[in-house]
C-alpha cells in the first residue's frame, strides 16, 4: 500500500510512462508503506475551507469526463472530518449533468485553487446525495449570510488527494485580496524597511546546502505570524522528519547571511511539502528579515532537517504543552499523534484567539483534545493542575518562552513526572 492517490492513479500505463520518461525512480516510494494522504489534515481542511469556488471532475455514461466549476462564498466547501467534504449546491444552468453522472458512477475528481500563493490541491473521493430528510446535515452545510438558493447538499468520502507544484501557475488576486495588501503596505511603518534592510538581490538564491529548495506559499497567521510551505525545486519528494524536527534556514541580515533555526509544524506524513511558521517582534530582528525576504518563489539551499525534541514512536499517551509561537512544533506531533490513533491533549496558552496560530485549523481537527487559555481573558494554563492525574506513561512535551518553560519544569520537578518532560525553548 502507500499514497493513496497514487495508488489510484498510477495505473500500468501511467508507470511505462514514468519509466520512459525517466521519473519512476522518484514516485516509487510513493506505492510502499502505510496509506497515507488518505485523511485529511488541518492543513487540507482549511486549504479547502479557504476556497470560494473549485472544479469538479465526473465521469458520463459513455466514459468521458465532464468537469465543472462550483463557486459560493469562501467556506462554502468544508471539510466535516479527516475523510468526508461537504458542500451546499446552489441553482445553476439546470442542466444537471454532474447531477446524472453521479446516479451511475459516483467517482468525482476536485482540483483547489489558490492563484495568489500559486498552490493547488487534487482530491479523489466518491459522492453521494444528501438526504432530503437529513435537516440536521443540510443546515450544517447552510451558510447563513450567502442568499443564493440551494438545490441540495453532496457529500464526499476522500479517497486519496495530493499537492501539486506551483510551476506555471499564474498569480491572480481577487479585489479583497488586493486591498488588504495595499491597506497594509499603508498603514506598514516606514522605518521597518530602514531597520532591518537585509543584503539580498530578488532571484538570488540563499545557502549553501545541498538541498534545493523554494518558497510556495505565504499565509498570514496572526498580525506578527506568517508561516510559509517550502518545496523541492524539481518537484521530487522532501526527505522524512520525525515530529520536532526544525530547519536550519539562510536569513539576509545587515551583518550578511545569518542561519535561523524554524521548527516544522507541517504533516510529517506528506513528503511534498514542508510548512513553518515565524513570528516577527521589535526584538527579534532576524525573524523579522525573513518575513521581509521570504518571497513567493524565493529560492533556498538547504540541509536536511535536525531534531533535538524527539516524539517517542510507540503508543504511550502523551500531553503537550504550547505557549505562542511554540505551537509549530507541537502541532507536527498532535498531526503525528492523531494519525497514530494514540491518547493525547494540547494545551496551548496565548494573548487572544487572534494572536494564536494555526487556532483555526486546530479547532477543526483536534476537537476536544485542544484547551486553550487566552491572557486577555484572564485564563492561565496552570500545569501543576495538569500533573495531577497524569498516566504513569504519559510523555510530556512543551515549547514556549521561557517563563511558560520555567513553570512546567517547576511543576514537573514538584510532581515527581521531570524524568517524563521534554522542552524546547525559542533559544
Amino acid at each position: 500500500m502507500g499514497h493513496r492517490f497514487a495508488e489510484i492513479v498510477f495505473t500500468e500505463s501511467v508507470l511505462a510512462e514514468q519509466q520512459r520518461h525517466g521519473s519512476r525512480g522518484g514516485y516509487q516510494r510513493l506505492l510502499g508503506g502505510e496509506d497515507f494522504n488518505d485523511q485529511l489534515s488541518m492543513a487540507e481542511a482549511s486549504f479547502i475551507q479557504d476556497r470560494d469556488s473549485f472544479y469538479m471532475a465526473s465521469v458520463t455514461e459513455t466514459g468521458w469526463p465532464y468537469v465543472q466549476h462550483r463557486g459560493g462564498a469562501a467556506g462554502f466547501i468544508r471539510a466535516l472530518d479527516s475523510k468526508t467534504l461537504g458542500f451546499a449546491d446552489y441553482s445553476g444552468n439546470r442542466q444537471y449533468v454532474s447531477l446524472g453522472n453521479f446516479r451511475k458512477d459516483d467517482r468525482v475528481a476536485l482540483f483547489f485553487m489558490d492563484y495568489g500563493n500559486r498552490t493547488r490541491l487534487k482530491v479523489l473521493g466518491r459522492i453521494r446525495l444528501v438526504d432530503p430528510n437529513d435537516l440536521k446535515t443540510l443546515v450544517a452545510l447552510e451558510q447563513a449570510d450567502f442568499r443564493a438558493p440551494v438545490e441540495r447538499g453532496y457529500l464526499i468520502e476522500v479517497e486519496g488527494f495530493d499537492w501539486n507544484c506551483p510551476k506555471y501557475i499564474t498569480p491572480r488576486f481577487t479585489e479583497q485580496e488586493w486591498r488588504s495588501t495595499i491597506e497594509e503596505n499603508v498603514n506598514q511603518p516606514a522605518q521597518k524597511t530602514a531597520e532591518i534592510n537585509p543584503v539580498f538581490a530578488p532571484g538570488e538564491e540563499l545557502g549553501q546546502g545541498p538541498l534545493a529548495v523554494k518558497v510556495v506559499g505565504i499565509n498570514q497567521l496572526t498580525p506578527e505570524i506568517r508561516s510559509y510551505q517550502i518545496k523541492t525545486i524539481d518537484g521530487d519528494m522532501l526527505p522524512r522528519f520525525i515530529p520536532g524536527a526544525h530547519l536550519q534556514l539562510p536569513v539576509p541580515t545587515e551583518q550578511g547571511v545569518r542561519i535561523g533555526h524554524y521548527s516544522l509544524s507541517s504533516d510529517p506524513r506528506r513528503v511534498d511539502e514542508y510548512q513553518i511558521a515565524v513570528q516577527a517582534k521589535h526584538d527579534s530582528r532576524l525573524a523579522a528579515g525573513l518575513q521581509q525576504s521570504y518571497q513567493l518563489g524565493t529560492r533556498l539551499n538547504i540541509t536536511e532537517s535536525q531534531n533535538h525534541f524527539l516524539l517517542h514512536d510507540d503508543l504511550r499517551p502523551a500531553l503537550l504543552i504550547a505557549g505562542g509561537i511554540g505551537i509549530t512544533p507541537l502541532k507536527a506531533m498532535a498531526l503525528e499523534l492523531l494519525q497514530r490513533g494514540v491518547r493525547f491533549e494540547l494545551h496551548y496558552a496565548a494573548k487572544s484567539p487572534e494572536k494564536m496560530a494555526f487556532y483555526a485549523e486546530l479547532k477543526s481537527v483536534l476537537g476536544d483534545r485542544l484547551v486553550t487559555y487566552f491572557s486577555n481573558e484572564s485564563e492561565r494554563l496552570n500545569p501543576f493542575m495538569l500533573f495531577s492525574d497524569l498516566a504513569e506513561d504519559c510523555q510530556i512535551y512543551s515549547c514556549g518562552p521561557e517563563t511558560l518553560l520555567k513553570s512546567v519544569t517547576e511543576a514537573a520537578t514538584d510532581s515527581g513526572v521531570i524524568h517524563r518532560l521534554h522542552t524546547e525553548s525559542f533559544d
